[in-house]
């Protein structure tokens, strides 16, 4: 018996070990699980290394005298939980907030009241979404100071933890700075947003932050990687990757931003006077094709567009397609020249300035009536029937062919967003006298304000036609520059010796005819008016018109800049609403102010000459 109870003793002895052993594997098991978990799943520990990210921005827009008209900066979001401030500090953290911030203590008390009126008692509260660079620096600052001031208080989470949040002070994005408002506007554009990964990027929409968006966006973003120091910081040694953030090239312009401010506000008061609804101006170089001015009377503020912004939002210059009247008639004697069939002493028989064309329809010229005139003197005195006589001269497709060298039906080539081509009447058309005539004098056919000024460029560029554009360089961040590619397309579509004879008719058109307001003392100018009707509801109105001069003014020191205006429905009595009383006098202006910020040089010689006749006839 007593040998049986030992037996069983060693049993349960055993069976203890046994069940004690396999506890044992199990909970060697366990810890090896375990142990193998942690080595091989991700674990949410602090990092060694640190990454800081340098995003690159869009470059800027700069004008010809180095002034910078468009620029980006980065923008910083503030935000706060609301259940963290102190509610007996709140009102300090506001007043603290407003003035690091410079946001008006009204708008951020405003931030934590709800759109019912209730206060924001819990969730974070977004305080702003445009700060700068400087007040973000500053809101940082601010936040270490929170807590010593005993603003914020712990926050208990749904796990029991009592968490501290402070002021978050985060980039988002870029934003598109215009300093001076509306200048250089429409041309320069606009831009909206695009989202890239929750971070704002601005998007050309229009004009040249449209045309060059794809060189002056961000290229690269900047990163910093290093080990990290007890707070934090990337630890700089030679350890460290650094890459370097690759901003968008600048634009660099051809326009002087004084020049085209003073043209700008000039025109805002011709508008006033002629009660027109825009004016449009430019002036080209008319050897390399450089633009200096393209101004409007219609201009907004690209950092604030509103409602009233939507009509001047589109540049006019080469968008606005329009019958262009009587400046066309240059264009017309031009092609003949050019192909021998007249000459600029060739007389014309003008019928007393009714030409009867059969039936009912009659060409008429206006008041001043001719019983004959020479070619060049057609041009002079705008002669509707004289200049269809030398269009019966060509053939329809002569004279269609001369228009398109002359660029009308194609694209301008300006560096604007659009550029629309207009559009000119079939051979087939042009090949009845009808349709000719009425198109030699610029009606039935649309073409855009800078066609018809690059058009006149070869009348000052011994027949060369050049290209206008407004951007002379683009620079990387290496200082490299680039020239566009299609800026010194240049074309020769006259012989030097036409283009020397229309000079002489555009110069003689100034000194005897309806642009004699812009001559001026020591300097050689020429060009063309040109007033024509405008169509509402399908038929020409008899009191609206549009109204130009596009020419050329030169010095004896070689700097030669052709020069258009355009006024777009003068409203104004009979008979000041003729180019001679808009578009004429606005030219002028322009022609003294190239002379006063010393764009050009009149010959002192001539102008002492001048005064001397004038004072010989005083006596």
């Amino acid at each position: 018996m007593n040998q049986d109870i030992k037996n069983d003793y060693y049993t349960q002895k055993s069976t203890k070990i046994l069940f004690l052993f396999l506890l044992f594997v199990l909970a060697f098991l366990i810890f090896l699980f375990s142990t193998l978990k942690t080595i091989f799943s991700d674990r949410d520990l602090p990092s060694h290394t640190s990454i800081i990210n340098d995003r690159s921005i869009r470059g800027q827009i700069i004008s010809k005298d180095n002034y910078t008209i468009s620029k980006s900066q980065k923008i910083y979001q503030a935000s706060i939980r609301s259940e963290s401030i102190n509610p007996d500090n709140k009102e300090l953290f506001i007043s603290l907030f407003s003035l690091y911030s410079d946001i008006p203590k009204r708008e951020v008390k405003n931030k934590f009241i709800d759109k019912n009126g209730y206060k924001i008692k819990n969730g974070e509260i977004i305080l702003s979404k445009t700060l700068d660079a400087r007040h973000a620096a500053q809101l940082r600052s601010l936040k270490s100071k929170l807590r010593n001031l005993n603003i914020l208080k712990p926050v208990k989470r749904q796990n029991g933890v009592e968490i501290v949040y402070g002021l978050d002070v985060v980039e988002i994005g870029e934003t598109r700075i215009l300093p001076l408002n509306d200048t250089l506007s429409p041309i320069l554009g606009y831009v909206g947003k695009q989202t890239e990964k929750d971070y704002i990027r601005p998007k050309g929409m229009q004009g040249l932050e449209r045309k060059y968006d794809k060189y002056i966006k961000f290229q690269q973003n900047g990163i910093i990687e290093g080990k990290r120091d007890v707070v934090g910081d990337v630890i700089h040694n030679n350890f460290s990757k650094i890459e370097q953030r690759v901003n968008g090239m600048d634009l660099h312009l051809t326009i002087p931003l004084k020049l085209q401010r003073n043209v700008e506000l000039m025109l805002d008061g011709m508008k006033i006077e002629t009660n027109a609804d825009e004016i449009l101006a430019t002036v080209i170089d008319s050897k390399s094709g450089e633009v200096l001015v393209m101004a409007s009377s219609n201009r907004y503020n690209p950092n604030l567009i509103t409602k009233d912004s939507i009509n001047a939002l589109n540049p006019k210059f080469s968008e606005y397609l329009y019958e262009p009247g009587s400046v066309l008639k240059p264009l017309t004697l031009a092609i003949a020249l050019e192909l021998g069939i007249v000459a600029p002493d060739t007389v014309f028989n003008l019928f007393n300035g009714e030409l009867d064309i059969g039936g009912k329809d009659k060409i008429t010229d206006g008041e001043h009536r001719f019983s004959a005139l020479s070619a060049e003197d057609i041009i002079v005195h705008s002669s509707n029937v004289g200049i269809s006589l030398i269009s019966w001269r060509l053939s329809g497709k002569e004279f269609r062919d001369g228009l398109v060298k002359f660029g009308l039906s194609q694209p301008s080539g300006i560096d604007l967003s659009r550029d629309l081509v207009g559009s000119l009447r079939s051979t087939a058309k042009l090949d009845q006298k009808i349709y000719r005539a009425n198109s030699s004098y610029g009606y039935g056919l649309m073409a855009s304000f800078l066609q018809l000024v690059k058009a006149y460029t070869a009348f000052d560029n011994d027949g060369i036609i050049t290209t206008p554009h407004m951007v002379d360089y683009l620079e990387d961040h290496n200082g490299i520059k680039y020239k566009p590619a299609d800026q010194n397309r240049k074309t020769r579509i006259l012989s030097a010796k036409t283009a020397s004879q229309m000079k002489k008719i555009l110069i003689k058109t100034v000194e005897e005819g309806t642009g004699e307001q812009t001559k001026t003392p020591g300097l050689m100018v020429g060009g063309k008016t040109g007033t024509a009707k405008m169509i509402s509801g399908g038929r020409y109105t008899q009191n609206s018109f549009r109204t130009s001069f596009i020419g050329f003014v030169n010095d004896d020191k070689g700097y030669k800049y052709t020069i258009g205006v355009l006024v777009i429905n003068p409203n104004r009595p009979f008979p000041y609403y003729y180019a001679s009383a808009t578009a004429v006098p606005t030219t002028k202006k322009i022609i003294d102010m190239l002379v006063i910020l010393n764009y050009l040089s009149p010959n002192k010689n001539a102008i002492a000459a001048l005064r001397k006749d004038n004072n010989t006839s005083d006596n």
